[in-house]
């Protein structure tokens, strides 16, 4: 945490073990016993594997701190953050192999699917992989390119929606009103976005991979995305014939997708390392990679802040809001946000985006009659121009821009100018006025080719937040008297499982817990499951006490009942039955 870059602490928290209800920990117990039975024929054979590596128990939440001692041997860490964190935080924690993993456990109405990040997709989906040298170097290489990419204001609209929705579900305090207001809100948000940036397409590709990925053959594939990972019922829906399965090409940034709904297709790689190829296809047109006018228009249209870097490598970082060009040749760039200029990721002194807070703007390009590069000229070369300090200069560009103010001085890097300050400066093209001596001094920046255009800021530490994210914490429900004594009776339960000795009569508790929670919660269907799971595998020496079969008859009838009763979960309940004796 103490190595951890400033802007990126606002999303971890701490994880409280004790936080977790008895009854959170039978939900995990539940679903983890359920993914272990079905994944050990289904999912790529490094899953189980990868969940023993990495510390994770079937028998109670585990504490983030000890995945993170297990994955270390891996080159990774985990820290805790609190449901849905900004995807360029994620990623960029990612690239840092610092693996963010939701610390709320789903409710048992949201057992199949929560609509909020929680520890069983992350731990039981994500971690397990991370014991998987390729996919692991995989990830981080994504994270390293995802963490390049321009995302748009639209997307980041899209995100907050999103992430207010999935709070307010889980949210036990929120009212159908307010659900309903966030459901809209979120559909119309999404209607308004009209483009797909870079962001969202690699967003894509996480989600055909990482997420919701198959490998192998097309025809018998294996599941190793967490979003299938971590659902029973997805992981068994997805290998149907009903949802068609493609090779993994490049082609799949073409398939947006529904988080809601269960996906028409999915995406079969062969291997771990054909997933890099289909990265390094993608990263090979975008615009950290192409440069020039496409990926200067990609930074315009996404109205977030972008990083515009120079052939002198000046790296200018704000929300472009114009440039100009003639053709291919870029002539004028301006940025309308607080703006900051750096090289090699490295902040300049007095370059801040508290010294350019207003913004920043400048002609780039040749000067007239001068085949080479400003930036790389011979401190001969600008005697020649007449370059002195406190003297006034001209600067005329083939462009046609106009720079003349009073010379005061040059930024030099590694041989290079990147920036000539002026006062009293004037910038013209014809008559069209772009800076005058009033607006104080000016930074003109040099170069003459734009050789890349990403994402964020170049200097993230420096520059400092860039957007108004507010880190939420996932409200937890104060429990009420009832809450508190369903908690004491899956304690009850629990206990009984791990530390009972069944030299004493154990049908008693058992009764008593069956009519209480009758009285309590009668539509909890988990606690039954779990009193059945004792009375069947502990037959040997329960079944010994009077009224064994006549209490087995009703705990199992009263399942079959709440199969009826709670059709969703219908098949969760049958599973948990068939499973019972294998505790």
């Amino acid at each position: 945490m103490k190595q951890l870059p400033d802007h990126l602490k606002k999303y971890i928290v701490d994880q409280n073990d004790q936080k977790y209800t008895p009854k959170e920990q039978a939900i995990w117990r539940f679903i983890l016993r359920q993914l272990k039975n079905y994944l050990k024929d289904h999912a790529h054979e490094s899953y189980l594997d990868g969940l023993e590596k990495t510390g994770i128990s079937s028998e109670e939440i585990p504490l983030i701190k000890d995945i993170s001692k297990h994955i270390e041997k891996f080159g990774w860490r985990a820290l805790p953050v609190s449901g849905f964190i900004p995807p360029a935080a994620f990623m960029e924690l990612q690239s840092l192999s610092i693996l963010p993993i939701a610390s709320e456990m789903r409710s048992l109405d949201h057992l199949k699917y929560t609509p909020a990040p929680d520890i069983v997709h992350e731990a039981a989906g994500h971690a397990p992989f991370l014991a998987h040298p390729e996919f692991a170097d995989y990830l981080k290489k994504y994270s390293t390119v995802a963490k390049k990419a321009i995302i748009s204001k639209e997307d980041l609209d899209i995100y907050e929606a999103i992430r207010v929705l999935s709070d307010l579900k889980e949210n036990p305090s929120s009212t159908p009103e307010q659900i309903s207001f966030a459901e809209k809100h979120l559909s119309a948000v999404v209607e308004q976005n009209t483009t797909v940036s870079e962001a969202a397409e690699l967003g894509r590709m996480n989600w055909w991979t990482a997420e919701y990925g198959l490998i192998g053959s097309v025809d018998n594939p294996k599941i190793f995305g967490a979003g299938l990972l971590s659902s029973v019922g997805e992981s068994k829906d997805c290998l149907k014939a009903n949802v068609k399965k493609l090779p993994l090409t490049i082609d799949c940034l073409n398939y947006s997708y529904d988080i809601t709904e269960q996906q028409p297709q999915l995406f079969v790689t062969p291997s771990f390392r054909h997933l890099e190829k289909v990265l390094f296809e993608m990263a090979d047109r975008m615009a950290y990679k192409t440069g020039g006018i496409s990926a200067l228009e990609k930074a315009k249209q996404s109205q977030a802040v972008n990083t515009v870097v120079m052939n002198s490598g000046a790296q200018v970082s704000g929300i472009l809001s114009n440039f100009e060009n003639v053709n291919e040749r870029v002539d004028f760039i301006q940025f309308s946000s607080p703006t900051q200029i750096s090289v090699g990721d490295s902040q300049l002194p007095d370059h801040g985006n508290d010294y350019h807070a207003t913004g920043f703007s400048s002609p780039i390009g040749k000067f007239k009659d001068i085949s080479t590069c400003p930036s790389e000229l011979a401190d001969e070369a600008w005697e020649k121009l007449g370059l002195q300090i406190g003297q006034k200069l001209t600067m005329t560009y083939e462009s046609g821009f106009v720079v003349e103010g009073i010379y005061f001085g040059r930024t030099v890097r590694n041989g290079k100018t990147l920036l000539m300050k002026f006062k009293d400066a004037t910038v013209t093209k014809g008559a069209k006025k772009y800076y005058q001596p009033e607006w104080g001094p000016f930074d003109l920046l040099l170069g003459s080719v734009v050789t890349s255009v990403f994402g964020g800021p170049a200097d993230r530490i420096a520059y400092g937040q860039n957007d108004d994210f507010v880190v939420k914490r996932i409200a937890v429900k104060s429990p009420s008297e009832t809450d508190i004594k369903i908690n004491q009776h899956y304690a009850d339960i629990r206990h009984m499982r791990t530390k009972f000795n069944f030299e004493s009569p154990a049908l008693p508790a058992l009764k008593n817990i069956f009519a209480k929670m009758q009285e309590l919660d009668s539509k909890d269907w988990l606690i039954v499951l779990e009193i059945y799971e004792i009375l069947v595998s502990r037959k040997a020496e329960v079944s010994k006490e009077a009224g064994y079969s006549e209490f087995l008859r009703s705990v199992h009838q009263e399942l079959e009942l709440k199969k009826k009763s709670a059709k969703d979960n219908a098949d969760s309940i049958e599973q948990g039955v068939q499973l019972a004796a294998q505790i």
